[in-house]
């Protein structure tokens, strides 16, 4: 039987760790029982530079659960997508199947044995889709709606309504591994893979615990990173929006060339100042966009790491090192 690891990236998560574990553990105990997965299919939580005693909980986590729960320790605070890469590679020499679920719980557990059932039938990438979002603020689903749409419209291949809740196997992870740049977005990147894929669908649920780790201003950092990591359209955007405005000039320049002529002149200093001020909107606008692309061409040429490990702390490791 498959050995299978879940993956799960935690920042600051102290108040819902112990839950999570417990949970998980249940999940493993359930699938192990119904002989889906091997009985050393583990829990692999990822701590990202915790600054509360979420590391220590994965200590004890492991000390009384050695085989269930394993750790990394990543050095600093490196972000989710960081995090969450650091687990799948981890994992993928330790284990068979991978399943990457945030600490919150929010996402329903339930489903795993749905998405080990579509490994089994023959894909390689399950993922968990959001049925509906009712449990949203009107402006957490619009946005989220939106940004949906957006990435559809740069030309971006993303699966609607799914995040990071998903299940890869161990060549998928392999492949996922070749995948070496700086700039990470992962709900991106995995449909580029290309191996046969499914989606199970849930409804999303409230926090178990704590408070949610992914703000506005993390969010829109997000969808930016998206959007520019994986498509160019922007900038042809603006150059479709500069030759439009130069079209509107070269319009207004006529129009103001036949009021002279018929003596019907306007004095127009609002609509000039508007139009400075609109311009230079615009080339700032255009200046600033092109300077993101360029920065993220800066990191990926000096080739830094993308996270550094710490520790690690796994039932694998320990058996090896007692032999």
């Amino acid at each position: 039987m498959d050995r299978l690891a879940i993956v799960v990236p935690c920042y600051n998560e102290e108040e819902v760790l112990k839950i999570a574990s417990s949970t998980l553990r249940g999940v493993l105990d359930d699938l192990v029982h119904k002989e889906k997965i091997s009985a050393d299919s583990f829990i692999l939580f990822v701590d990202d530079g915790s600054r509360d005693r979420t590391w220590e909980l994965i200590e004890e986590e492991h000390r009384l659960y050695p085989v269930q729960v394993s750790g990394v320790k990543l050095a600093g605070n490196v972000g989710h997508q960081y995090a969450l890469t650091a687990g799948l590679l981890t994992a993928k020499d330790m284990s068979d199947v991978t399943v990457s679920i945030d600490a919150d719980l929010q996402d329903d557990v339930a489903v795993i044995e749905e998405m080990i059932d579509r490994y089994h039938a023959g894909n390689d990438i399950v993922y968990g889709v959001r049925k509906e979002r009712k449990t949203d603020s009107f402006f957490k689903r619009t946005t989220a709606q939106g940004f949906y749409r957006l990435m559809r419209l740069m030309g971006v291949n993303i699966v609607y309504n799914h995040a990071d809740f998903r299940l890869m196997s161990k060549r998928a992870v392999e492949e996922f591994s070749k995948y070496r740049e700086a700039n990470l977005f992962l709900r991106g990147m995995i449909p580029l893979i290309g191996y046969q894929t499914d989606c199970v669908y849930y409804d999303r649920r409230e926090r178990v615990a704590g408070e949610s780790k992914y703000p506005l201003k993390k969010m829109l950092s997000l969808a930016f990173n998206g959007i520019s990591s994986f498509s160019v359209r922007p900038i042809s955007l603006i150059t479709g929006a500069g030759i439009f405005i130069i079209i509107l000039a070269f319009l207004a320049a006529v129009y103001a060339l036949v009021s002279y002529l018929t003596g019907h002149v306007v004095q127009g200093w609002t609509s000039l100042i508007l139009s400075i001020w609109f311009l230079g909107g615009m080339q700032l606008i255009a200046i600033g966009l092109v300077g993101q692309y360029i920065g993220k061409i800066y990191l990926e040429v000096k080739g830094r790491p993308r996270y550094n490990i710490e520790k690690i702390v796994t039932y694998t490791a320990e058996k090896e090192e007692n032999r």
